[in-house]
């Protein structure tokens, strides 16, 4: 019989699930080249490769075969898609629109050569970004700009803010696979987006009080508090919600600062200044590409103490998950100072994960590692850190470590609004 792909499940499945990729029908130890491609929305081409070879009976599992050579090496059934790298430099792949699935073109080759063999056999797979049943409802609510995933059913659910970095806009994609776990998420906007400012000179946390008070008051959230999740400059902010805001029950925090970063975060009477940075401790890699890591000031030291957010106000639940890879900024430092200050008040102590060779963008399983990209703030390349196979592990456990805090610290009865608005 001819070579064929078999796709486990055959349908597609949702990004955050593993595909189980078997060719059959190949001449008894055959050797063959597996690609895997996919273009995102831009119109850029990722790609990865692995050289593999049939069993006795013709037959290549994924799941029992290592990869000989390639992209990856070794048995990782997930390879061809978290080993995949950008053809543009410095390109970070991101899903704008969840309502479309990412379309993944795999093909097998004859031989060991991954641009000269033979095309034996080709599938099309697609990783989806919204569950059945799971409702996407734009939000335009007083100032609020963002989008609301419900899971199916009438719920009551319990209700997370998700916010990405200094990239600005709306991304939705986290939001979107968390709310087929049974959460009612808001990937909300806070600049450069809409009508909301272009920069990030001055944010004020009354707009994210504002959100928290959306989501409170929705009919399909329950219990008397949010969960807030939050990478980078949003797990800043995440710190900064649970330290100024009320109803911020837990938190994650993915490589965040306990600095505010990038310009003044105000509430009501209080500033917090933005941190100081030396350019001059901004290094060079042998690549000629930024690595950033020491640019920031210590913000435990001198005038940048006025930077600090005051964490140790905070009655909120954390969970920080730390890439000890991470370029962009000191991260593990971060939280164990935070985790210091919430303890030297009496503060329910956080739990932290560290992930080995893990690097700054800890995604959803199975995106394809960051290595360098734009720094809108540096104006340039940044290296992000992460070695791929660590940081495809770390990405995994945090994603199923994130859903279970939630789960376990978002329960409580459906409040009754009025009081608490």
């Amino acid at each position: 019989m001819a070579p064929a792909v078999i796709l486990e499940p055959a349908g597609g499945c949702l990004c955050d699930q593993p595909v189980h990729i078997t060719v059959r029908g190949l001449a008894p130890e055959q050797p063959v080249t597996l690609r895997a491609a996919l273009r995102d929305e831009k119109g850029a081409l990722f790609r990865a490769h692995a050289r593999y070879r049939a069993d006795a009976q013709g037959e290549l599992d994924l799941a029992r075969a290592p990869a000989l050579g390639g992209s990856f090496t070794g048995l990782e059934p997930m390879g061809l898609l978290w080993a995949m790298v950008p053809d543009r430099p410095f390109w970070r792949l991101v899903k704008r629109d969840v309502q479309t699935p990412f379309v993944v073109e795999l093909e097998v080759l004859d031989g060991h050569e991954p641009d000269g063999g033979r095309l034996l056999a080709r599938a099309v797979h697609e990783r989806h970004f919204m569950a059945p049943g799971v409702r996407r409802v734009p939000v335009r609510e007083g100032r609020v700009r963002a989008t609301l995933f419900l899971p199916p059913g009438s719920g009551p659910f319990p209700g997370i803010i998700d916010l990405f970095g200094v990239g600005g806009g709306l991304l939705e994609y986290r939001a979107s696979l968390l709310a087929g776990k049974g959460f009612a998420v808001m990937a909300l906007a806070y600049y450069n987006y809409d009508d909301l400012p272009q920069n990030m000179d001055s944010l004020h946390l009354e707009y994210f009080e504002e959100a928290v008070s959306y989501l409170l008051s929705h009919p399909q959230v329950k219990g008397s508090g949010v969960g807030v999740l939050g990478i980078s400059k949003g797990g800043a902010l995440g710190l900064a919600m649970a330290s100024f805001l009320k109803n911020i029950t837990a938190a994650v925090i993915i490589n965040g600062s306990i600095a505010n970063v990038g310009g003044t975060l105000q509430y009501k009477d209080e500033t917090l200044l933005p941190v100081g940075t030396d350019p001059k401790r901004i290094k060079r890699t042998k690549d000629g590409l930024k690595d950033i890591v020491d640019a920031l000031n210590n913000p435990l030291e001198g005038p940048d103490q006025k930077s600090l957010i005051p964490v140790e106000r905070s009655d909120t639940t954390f969970l920080f998950l730390v890439g000890q890879d991470d370029h962009n900024w000191k991260s593990e430092f971060y939280a164990r100072e935070a985790s210091k200050r919430l303890q030297a008040h009496g503060k329910e102590t956080p739990q932290i994960i560290c992930y080995p060779e893990t690097g700054h963008y800890i995604e959803p399983p199975y995106f394809p590692l960051c290595k360098a990209s734009l720094h809108s703030l540096v104006g340039g390349p940044v290296i992000w850190g992460g070695e791929p196979r660590a940081h495809a592990v770390a990405q995994v456990d945090a994603w199923q470590q994130l859903q279970t805090f939630f789960h376990n610290h978002l329960g409580g009865e459906k409040k009754t609004v009025a009081a608490k608005l």
